[in-house]
């Protein structure tokens, strides 16, 4: 016989509201928005611990709950993120609140990407008077270092710069994902319409104002799932590192080193610009980043590609190659700082001590990429950071110290390939306010092919005085500055865009370069063979009509450099391994 519902045993706290969900145990169920809050509470209490980057942490977090479909991925990614972008502002609101800080986080987060009124479901007793309370804080009555939740000396490096209210401003927007096609598969017109018309139209994808082969899309699509992503027809890659391949202008048959290559975003469109014609070098020293770059340079279908591990900028792989290559490009570990808009926790994560570091690593990275130029030969120093210690100032110190070299006006380059891009020049400055990018700078100089005058030494030497200036100027800023009340962990390198860093730690420079015979290519071609797994080699074999098909300049350096690659790249090519979106 059944029993009656008065006989059963009622449930401790409150009873459940009609209709509520209940567990097996016949416990009623969580609100959503108690969950996701509790999510985001765990998510944040990793992340901020500061052991490795954001994205990193919670890909890993992530990956650890299987259970979460796409749409609780999302929304947990970007209210951690949003707290990553705000965090100096919601840290002092969350200091009027009660209960684990890391709680009040979670809440402030959600409740800037999630709708309101479905959040308050989750919330505790007082917690939704707390909420409202901060909400109606006007945050025009904030210091602006609180405000745009930058740490002091930041915002005080930011403020040197032109127009800094709006460049800060612009930082702490979300960025849109930009992709590329690859310009030896296809056309980005066509790519372009087979987006529109199918699933990826609801991300709205619309031509690139400046680089001639990219595409914006909008919200964060799985791009890597996609066919045109797993065919090799488009990459993920910002519009402003885009552009360094015009800065670069590769040309067919032609050697040149992406001394810095990272996960290799730019080498493929620099290949891909060569027509996969003459050799490109993938130097870094990291061995991970090159392995992930390994399944990207399978589907680009390019067999020009010599990616080579060396132990540091001083490597003498890279001293046997003084002289050779016509164009290198040295996108040099930086502080990211313009790259906030997608590595918000960037800006905790450094510390104006480590600028100095960063400074006299560029330095010595770029002194030993120049041995690699040929005479006349193209050198393009970049980094996305909107600092001028890791921008102008190093452009003009190495001019000093390099009087073989000159400056040639970035700005003028772009302007012939780019209408509408407003830049003054003689550098490429980019931000995101003024150009819709992330924040880059690239300087461009030129070997000469005879050597300098006695009056460019002395010009020089005026200019080695005026970065000086610029750096002691800085340097005093730093010391000026009062310390933020986020606490700021030690300095890493960043990693912002996986194909900038090159963590090398080594002392200064030395020597001018080795020489060109044929016993030190082959002691290259041997050095390079130990430092590289087989897994990791591409075939960058060329035949006769690639040899052939060239419109180089100094096609005589190229037969040396030809030796040198075929002897380096053992062949094969492994295309597997997990397709990743590497910016």
């Amino acid at each position: 016989m059944n029993k009656s519902p008065s006989a059963a045993p009622r449930p401790h706290g409150p009873r459940p509201r009609a209709g509520q969900p209940r567990t097996p145990d016949n416990r009623p169920r969580q609100p959503f928005a108690a969950i996701r809050i509790e999510q985001v509470q765990k998510v944040l209490g990793e992340i901020l611990q500061w052991a490795y980057p954001a994205d990193a942490t919670l890909s890993r977090w992530l990956r650890s709950h299987k259970a979460l479909g796409a749409r609780d991925r999302s929304e947990v990614s970007e209210a951690a993120f949003d707290v990553l972008r705000n965090l100096r502002r919601y840290r002092q609101f969350a200091e009027s609140g009660s209960g684990p800080a890391a709680r009040r986080l979670a809440i402030l987060g959600l409740a800037a990407t999630l709708d309101a009124d479905a959040l308050r479901e989750g919330l505790q007793p007082g917690e939704a008077d707390w909420l409202d309370h901060v909400r109606r804080i006007n945050p025009s009555t904030l210091p602006r270092a609180v405000r745009a939740s930058m740490p002091d000396w930041l915002d005080q490096r930011l403020g040197m710069l032109d127009r800094p209210d709006a460049l800060i401003e612009a930082l702490n927007r979300p960025a849109p994902l930009d992709i590329r096609v690859n310009p030896l598969k296809a056309d980005r017109d066509e790519v372009l319409q087979g987006l529109r018309n199918g699933p990826a139209a609801r991300h709205d994808p619309q031509p690139m104002p400046y680089s001639p082969w990219g595409i914006r899309l909008q919200g964060r699509p799985a791009v890597n799932r996609w066919p045109q992503f797993e065919a090799g027809v488009i990459e993920v890659q910002d519009e402003g590192s885009q552009l360094l391949a015009l800065l670069m202008g590769p040309r067919r048959g032609e050697m040149i080193i992406d001394f810095c290559a990272g996960a290799g975003g730019k080498t493929l469109l620099l290949g891909a610009l060569m027509r996969s014609t003459g050799r490109l070098y993938a130097f870094d020293v990291s061995p991970a980043r090159l392995a992930r770059a390994k399944p990207r340079f399978a589907r680009s279908g390019l067999s020009n590609i010599v990616p080579v591990v060396i132990g540091d900028e001083n490597d003498a792989r890279v001293k046997r190659l003084a002289g050779k290559a016509q164009r290198v490009l040295v996108d040099a570990p930086c502080s990211g700082i313009g790259t906030l808009r997608r590595n918000p926790d960037l800006k905790w994560r450094q510390h104006p001590d480590s600028l100095a570091q960063l400074g006299a690593l560029q330095s010595r990275i770029l002194s030993s990429a120049a041995r690699c130029v040929a005479p006349g030969g193209r050198l393009v120093y970049a980094t996305c950071s909107l600092l001028p210690e890791e921008n102008e100032a190093q452009a003009t110190l190495f001019l000093a110290s390099h009087p073989d070299f000159e400056l040639v006006d970035a700005a003028a380059l772009l302007r012939s390939r780019c209408p509408g891009l407003e830049l003054e020049g003689p550098y490429m400055q980019l931000r995101p306010d003024l150009h819709g990018t992330d924040g880059f700078f690239a300087a461009v100089f030129e070997r000469r092919r005879k050597p300098a005058q006695s009056a460019d030494v002395t010009t020089a030497g005026e200019a080695a005085l005026q970065a000086a200036a610029v750096l002691a100027d800085v340097s005093n800023a730093a010391a000026d500055s009062v310390p933020g009340e986020v606490e700021v962990p030690e300095a890493t390198d960043t990693d912002a865009d996986m194909d900038m860093d090159m963590d090398m730690d080594t002392g200064a420079a030395t020597g001018t370069g080795a020489g060109t015979d044929a016993e030190a290519e082959a002691d290259v071609a041997a050095d390079a063979d130990m430092s590289m797994d087989t897994d990791m080699s591409m075939d960058t074999g060329m035949g006769m009509d690639a040899a052939l098909d060239t419109s180089a300049p100094q096609a005589d350096s190229m037969a040396g450099g030809a030796e040198i690659a075929e002897e380096l790249s053992p062949p094969g090519q492994d295309g597997t391994g997990p397709a990743r979106t590497e910016k």
